[in-house]
């Protein structure tokens, strides 16, 4: 049966929408799921599919007219189906009795001025892609960076290859991001049975409550799996190609996976990162482990020393104490010293005392023997006694498979060198994630593969890397983005600073945890916001509306009016900018 297609309302605020393209002409068919049209928002161009299978029927606007949400634009159908009273309807809702139709803005095509032209596309994406490539995008790497490139390239019409030599998702979804804040919430579960009495649960037995590392295990598999599937499916719906197996960049246009070359016409890297070691002598008798050895363990260990105090290290060494282990840490400068503000950071450390761990920072690690770790603090040699050792001192960006050297490609410090459309010194080569060690982040990677897409596919998009977020998932938790304190204040002199402790805030004494603050820092001229840290329960959910607000410069005025849900943790921001232009409601 026809039916009438309208304009759709795609935001609140959306009273009318322009038709930018007609992918089909009256008379053709069409597929669920296939574009139909296209509108042009506030925002972006929008592509709208088709709900069912059929005909495009009849048009009643054209390309680059402006008519109001809800107001009819076609009638789709089978064929020989009756619309002449579809059409009458359409019609008359549009105005359109007698010709010309009010409803219906026509849209001249702007003269392009030297204030009105948008950026010029960089000179690799100008003219069309080659035909006779095998793809338009080839893409070397399926983790968070790689697969999220694949998916927008295609979205964006664009021939896509994925090359993949493990499982989709990379080391974050299979060794890294997933597994590891599986195991922090199946610590966090203990803790929570452990002191559920003083909720006023009772009749509950918890003295022998403890982690079964195998039942751990089988439910971190589940999810890995699930969201593996998950994404493999989201390659299929979007009709990238995907080859499994380990990709050897030939030339820049050509990659072999085993026997079998392709070729494209731009190719991005995402070849991720791998672990690194320490150069100190280590006893071969001493068990030694790197991040993936611990997500892989189905036993406690009795002990474990950490060498590193970076997100890796801590979040390795909270978990192992909070379900029964005896950890140290060993650190060469102090935790977390590029990950946050170091007043938090010196609060992580004392938490981390408070639970056990032995924190040994500005300590410097001379060697692993079969039953010990040796290392110089204070001008002074100490020996920790342990039978396991883990190894989390960073990782460095894995370049495995693409002879950089050869192709022209610029290194630094073993990362590719990008600029800010995350393209590198060879023109049709782009380079996105930790390869090119910028931010070694899943968050950051995606989003530096949806900009490369952009740039290859002409669009001017770029890296904002002053407000990547950055999250650590113990509890409670922290999070930040911007500038330390510090690093403000080297930037922009006498800042403003602005503080709110979780003890003052009601969600928190609800939810039992009031340890923490949010720290926010404003540069002085207009008080924009420069730098948010969190440190508390639901930390890592809430710094987006940081981010959010540093990315339209917001101020600090504008974040302590906005008016947060009470009881919310959330009110701790408010509180926080309040307490940097004057005083704080609720704190003295």
């Amino acid at each position: 049966m026809a039916e009438i297609i309208i304009m759709p309302k795609l935001g609140f605020n959306m009273s009318e929408g322009k038709l930018v393209n007609w992918y089909k002409k009256e008379g053709e068919s069409m597929t669920k799921g296939e574009a139909l049209f296209s509108i042009e928002t506030d925002k972006t161009n929008i592509d709208i599919e088709a709900t069912s299978d059929g005909i495009l029927l009849k048009t009643f606007i054209g390309e680059g007219d402006t008519v109001p949400v809800t107001l009819p634009i076609a009638i789709v159908g089978a064929a020989g189906d009756k619309i002449d009273a579809l059409v009458t309807d359409a019609l008359a809702q549009l105005g359109m009795e007698d010709d010309p139709s009010p409803a219906i803005t026509k849209t001249e095509a702007p003269v392009a001025t030297e204030a009105t032209k948008k950026p010029e596309a960089p000179a690799a994406t100008e003219g069309p892609i080659v035909a006779d490539r095998d793809f338009d995008i080839i893409v070397l790497g399926g983790g968070p960076g790689g697969y999220v490139a694949a998916i927008k390239a295609a979205q964006m019409g664009k021939r896509t290859a994925l090359i993949e030599k493990g499982k989709v998702g990379g080391v974050c979804l299979n060794k890294g991001c997933i597994p590891t804040k599986t195991f922090l919430r199946s610590a966090e579960a203990l803790k929570e049975v452990r002191e559920s009495e003083s909720f006023g649960i009772i009749g509950v037995d918890t003295s022998g409550a403890s982690l079964d590392m195998g039942i751990l295990q089988k439910r971190k598999h589940k999810i890995v799996s699930q969201l593996v599937g998950g994404i493999e499916g989201l390659l299929r719906g979007n009709k990238v190609t995907t080859f499994q197996g380990e990709g050897a960049v030939i030339d820049k246009n050509t990659v072999a996976i085993g026997d079998k070359k392709i070729t494209g016409e731009y190719l991005i890297i995402a070849t991720g990162s791998e672990a690194e070691y320490m150069p100190i002598p280590i006893d071969p008798a001493m068990k030694i482990f790197i991040s993936d050895d611990i997500l892989n363990l189905d036993y406690i260990p009795k002990d474990m020393v950490v060498l590193g105090g970076g997100v890796i290290a801590i979040e390795f060494a909270y978990f192992l104490a909070s379900v029964g282990c005896k950890v140290s840490v060993i650190v060469r400068s102090r935790i977390l010293r590029t990950a946050t503000d170091e007043e938090i950071a010196v609060q992580v450390a004392k938490h981390l005392r408070d639970i056990g761990v032995d924190v040994y920072e500005a300590a410097q690690v001379k060697e692993v023997t079969k039953d010990s770790v040796t290392f110089e603090k204070d001008g002074k040699l100490q020996e920790v006694k342990t039978g396991n050792v883990l190894l989390a001192t960073g990782r460095t960006p894995s370049t495995v498979g693409v002879p950089c050297e050869e192709l022209g490609i610029k290194l630094s410090k073993g990362a590719i060198v990008t600029d800010d459309t995350c393209k590198t010194s060879v023109d049709n080569i782009y380079a996105i994630g930790d390869v090119n060690g910028k931010w070694m982040l899943a968050h950051a990677a995606s989003m530096e593969g949806i900009v490369a897409v952009e740039n290859i596919c002409g669009h001017h998009s770029v890296m904002d890397y002053d407000k990547v977020p950055g999250c650590i998932y113990i509890q409670p938790e922290i999070a930040s983005v911007g500038l330390t304190e510090r690093e403000a204040r080297e930037k922009y002199g006498d800042v403003k600073v602005g503080k709110f402790p979780l003890i003052a805030n009601g969600k928190a004494k609800v939810a039992g945890d009031d340890r923490g603050l949010i720290k926010v820092i404003v540069e002085p001229r207009y008080n924009e916001v420069v730098g948010v840290h969190l440190y508390c329960i639901h930390a890592t959910d809430m710094i987006a509306e940081a981010v959010v607000a540093m990315k339209l410069e917001s101020t600090a005025e504008e974040i302590a009016m906005s008016i947060h849900p009470h009881p919310t943790v959330s009110e701790i921001y408010h509180e926080a900018f309040h307490a940097a232009v004057d005083k704080a409601i609720h704190f003295m």
